[in-house]
Formats: structure tokens, C-alpha cells, sequence
């Protein structure tokens, strides 16, 4: 992976509900500051490395596969431990989610590559 530092993707990929960072803290470092978010809700997703989150006065180690989530109102900060730590962000407004995939979701007859027309059959 080779990027550093923190880059907000969401504009370039056309989000209109939630905000997606990428994240990488070298080895050893952590960011400076405590922070909150008004509205914001955020998941924190490790995707390599390891190190330390501190939320809401509790510090805790990730690594690759760490899932953290965290209110908009929690205190939070992270530094990455003997590894890069590498970790998406994703930021979207608390409770604002009216429905989720399943409810949202809408099975089509469209076929692909590896669908066969049969397989797209929907039968009650």
C-alpha cells in the first residue's frame, strides 16, 4: 500500500452519505490530538499493521481485522505499534440509516458473465 498519511476519498467516488478516509501512521507515530465529532458516527477498519485506539478513556490494541466503532460524541485517538497501521475510516451521520441492504435490496433479471439467465429466475 503504498500511500501516507490520511486521504478522504468520498467526493471522488461520488458519496453522497457518508464520508471514507484512507489512513496510514508510520510505525510508532499517533495522532496528536483527541477528537469528537458532532453528528458523526465512524468504523474504523484495520487493514494491516497493528497498534493502539484509545476511545472514551479505554486504550485497546488492533490489528489486521480489528473493527471499531465509534459514537459521535466518543473520544478517540489511535498510534500505530511496531508495524504501519493501515485503516479505513468510514463516516456517516448517526441514525440516519432508514434501511438497511436487505430492505433495500432488489433482485434483477440482468445477467453477467458469470450469471446464466436461469440463475436469475426468481420464484415464490
Amino acid at each position: 500500500m503504498g500511500f501516507h498519511g490520511k486521504y478522504f476519498i468520498g467526493k471522488e467516488l461520488g458519496l453522497t452519505g457518508s464520508e471514507v478516509s484512507l489512513n496510514r501512521l508510520p510505525a510508532g507515530k499517533g495522532i496528536p490530538f483527541v477528537h469528537a465529532h458532532k453528528k458523526n458516527e465512524e468504523l474504523y477498519i484495520v487493514l494491516r499493521g497493528n497498534g493502539t485506539f484509545f476511545v472514551d478513556g479505554d486504550e485497546f490494541p488492533v490489528q489486521e481485522g480489528s473493527l471499531i466503532r465509534v459514537a459521535p460524541a466518543g473520544e478517540r485517538a489511535f498510534k500505530a505499534g511496531s508495524e504501519d497501521l493501515y485503516f479505513i475510516c468510514i463516516q456517516t451521520e448517526a441514525g440516519s440509516l432508514s434501511q438497511a441492504t436487505l430492505e433495500d435490496g432488489v433482485r434483477l433479471a440482468t445477467t453477467t458473465s458469470w450469471i446464466k439467465p436461469k440463475d436469475t429466475i426468481i420464484t415464490e
